[in-house]
């Protein structure tokens, strides 16, 4: 039982990286489109509300942004645990097993987590936004974790995370038919602002920062795919021999994780543990089993 577990299905393995490349293979650059009009679209809001300035952006968000943050608020818990999914050790984490699976949605998102964390460090340097506790009363909302008081607002940075890796799992498993099309669409969107929100449910974001974390996590996302379907910067995730470069990541992740359960003790970081768990014991094995060859 144990070793049809760890054992790693050829076959299966083949045809599940076979799609996403294939997948890959079909997207066009015409898929900017539309965060370029997203962006534009909010810009020119903002600026017919006479909120282009630091303080009319956060002002103009004020009443959304009490409104979400009371109404996530209602489920402390599971948003907190939620919103932890931002982290990109740990969506990561939680996507370690496609490193045998899909070792080219991996290509993809390396090169995209890097775009993404440049333009979130440019971007927040760029705006300088305050955190909403530091420009409204801590004591009329609600905060979930460390409280934070800097002008890092905008744009959301788990936001731009999450859109991030959930564009290249969209494009990777893309369904064939129509109608799966829309369904699997509109899935990865509630998704994703879903969990978006939970930035403003643990009153460390207005909305609009996550709005547009969530389009930049999007082009990012494209980006990397793009990046990976031209160059072969990454292709040495599809080796067998360097696996161990891998072991020796997840190992440090699964020690991080554990650190964070001794502090917060939070289910999402079990279930972040079991994936590297899981991960570490198939790549070790299928590693083994081919230099016994």
């Amino acid at each position: 039982m144990l070793s049809k577990f760890i054992v790693l299905n050829p076959e299966l393995r083949n045809r599940i990286n076979s799609n996403v490349i294939a997948n890959y293979s079909k997207l066009k650059f015409s898929l900017f489109l539309l965060p370029l009009l997203l962006l534009i679209s909010i810009a020119v809001f903002l600026f017919s509300q006479d909120a282009l300035s630091v303080k009319g952006y956060v002002i103009i968000q004020k009443d959304l942004f009490y409104y979400i943050n009371s109404k996530y608020a209602q489920f402390p818990h599971i948003i907190y645990n939620l919103t932890q999914i931002g982290d990109a050790m740990i969506f990561m984490s939680l996507l370690s097993i496609f490193i045998l699976y899909a070792p080219k949605l991996w290509e993809s998102l390396l090169s995209a987590s890097i775009v993404s964390a440049l333009l979130s460090s440019v971007l927040k340097k760029l705006f300088l936004i305050p955190r909403p506790a530091a420009f409204y009363d801590a004591n009329t909302f609600v905060i979930l974790g460390k409280k934070l008081v800097g002008h890092t607002s905008l744009p959301s940075g788990h936001s731009i995370t999450i859109f991030t890796v959930l564009t290249v799992l969209l494009f990777a498993f893309m369904p064939k038919k129509r109608s799966s099309k829309i369904i699997w669409n509109l899935l990865i969107i509630s998704i994703g602002l879903l969990l978006v929100f939970t930035r403003v449910g643990v009153g460390a974001h207005h909305p609009l920062d996550t709005i547009n974390g969530a389009i930049i996590g999007y082009v990012s996302g494209l980006i990397g795919i793009f990046i990976s379907r031209k160059y072969k910067i990454w292709e040495w995730v599809n080796h067998i021999k360097y696996y161990p470069i891998f072991i020796l990541l997840l190992s440090v992740c699964s020690e991080i994780v554990i650190n964070k359960i001794n502090d917060e003790n939070l289910f999402i970081y079990y279930i972040t543990l079991l994936s590297l768990i899981i991960s570490i014991i198939k790549i070790s094995y299928v590693y083994i089993k081919s230099i016994k060859k």
